[in-house]
């Protein structure tokens, strides 16, 4: 009896735990949707390029639902932006670009690659003209293309491209939204949700969220690590070249200061962050590194070989290295050209101003001199026979030999002919050089 009521009591606890473990396995089985938010911030560069692939990477491997790519940006590289819009269509997720604030020139142009464009109200989206580094216009050929990749972006979402155009065109009339010609297109909230280049207004992300019916989703937020944020810092356009005219001057002052120094660790430093930070964003590999450190060996043995030769090879070496590891040559062109002046400024001021050698030469170069006032006589001087007569033993033609109170003397006449026996006055003493006259 005891048995089959411990029987019937086992089942029934079997029954009850079925229940509750089949219900937290459906939990699992359903588990919430995932949306991963993804930060697209300051300035459009490779190494927010790099972070972008990164994190779409990463939502693919973990199955998400959902990408939104939160988007504050003036804009920024042109290239980096093409590649994060390759990013974009070539992953299989859906993509919400939620515009917080400013989605702006390069910035634009990656939000029409989203599958849908959400704004938060007041926030902006357009100007997006392609510009050099000075500011001006580009060449006809980069407006050209500059023009189909918005136009493009815009028609594989269904969006009229006659806007995306407006955004990069100042050719294009659209008045009525505040872009006569002559002047580029930038929509407002309001304006882009009217022409169709935004699905609707989200005040942030928890409304943005509502609106596409994911408030119950499980947010992963995904962040740049350090090294891409330092990256990010170092490869912008305008740190480049304070870099590399940190490095410039700190090797030039070590080459003017005894021993390695403050100086040259500073240098070092500088090319060593500047090589890092471009590893980091993916545009250079220890190729351009090896090709550097081979330059600067090389740099550094035309000083014990002279010939021009390795001095040549090393300082095409390390100008070579700083163009393989950028993005942008014309950039890279600059900077180098800013970093070369600074060295020249500097070495110029070391050398006039503060009357510096360089130490590197001292052990190469005999500064030491035999001079008159250190001790050191070449030939005796016989400026006591100046004045003193003499008889000439032989012809002098004009050199010869003469008898001077009773001394053989070699001398040499002004120029004259004087004839063995004749009398001779000695006019000057120039070292071992005795110059006689005929009296």
């Amino acid at each position: 009896m005891l048995k089959k009521r411990f029987f019937q009591l086992a089942i029934l606890c079997s029954v009850v735990l079925s229940f509750f473990v089949g219900d937290h396995l459906n939990t699992t089985a359903a588990s919430k949707e995932k949306v991963f938010f993804i930060p697209l911030e300051e300035t459009v560069e490779k190494g927010l390029s790099q972070f972008i692939q990164r994190s779409i990477k990463e939502a693919e491997a973990q199955d998400v639902d959902q990408i939104i790519l939160e988007i504050n940006t003036p804009g920024g590289a042109v290239d980096a932006a093409m590649e994060i819009a390759d990013a974009l269509r070539t992953t299989e997720l859906p993509i919400t670009a939620f515009i917080n604030r400013r989605a702006l020139s390069a910035g634009a142009y990656i939000a029409l690659n989203a599958d849908q464009i959400y704004m938060v109200p007041g926030g902006k989206m357009g100007s997006a003209a392609i510009i050099d580094l000075q500011g001006n216009a580009a060449d006809k050929k980069a407006e050209s293309l500059w023009l189909a990749e918005m136009k493009e972006s815009a028609e594989q979402n269904g969006r009229d491209p006659k806007f995306a155009l407006a955004m990069a065109d100042p050719d294009i009339d659209l008045p009525e939204y505040g872009a006569a010609k002559g002047d580029l297109l930038t929509l407002e909230t309001k304006q882009a949700v009217e022409v169709g280049y935004a699905e609707g207004t989200a005040k942030d992300r928890e409304d943005l969220l509502t609106r596409l019916n994911l408030q119950e989703a499980s947010i992963i937020n995904i962040e740049e690590s350090f090294a891409e944020k330092f990256a990010r810092f170092i490869t912008h356009p305008i740190v480049v070249p304070i870099l590399l005219s940190i490095g410039s001057i700190g090797l030039v002052v070590e080459l003017y200061s005894p021993g390695f120094g403050i100086a040259g660790i500073m240098g070092l430093t500088s090319i060593l962050l500047f090589f890092y930070g471009h590893m980091v964003a993916g545009l250079a590999g220890f190729e351009s590194i090896i090709l550097f450190i081979l330059g600067f060996a090389l740099l550094i043995a035309e000083f014990f070989v002279p010939g021009g030769i390795l001095g040549t090879l090393g300082f095409t070496g390390i100008i070579a290295s700083l163009f393989i590891a950028s993005d942008n040559v014309v950039h890279m062109g600059i900077s180098i050209l800013i970093a070369f002046a600074v060295a020249i400024t500097a070495s110029i001021l070391l050398v006039k101003v503060f009357g510096k050698r360089m130490n590197i030469f001292k052990k190469m170069i005999l500064r030491d001199s035999t001079n008159t006032e250190s001790g050191y006589v070449s030939n005796k001087t016989r400026n006591e026979l100046v004045g003193k007569t003499g008889i000439a033993l032989t012809t002098l033609r004009p050199s010869g030999t003469a008898i001077i109170e009773d001394e053989r003397v070699d001398v040499v006449t002004e120029g004259g002919y004087i004839t063995k026996g004749n009398k001779v006055l000695v006019v000057k003493a120039e070292g071992s050089r005795i110059v006689v006259r005929e009296v």
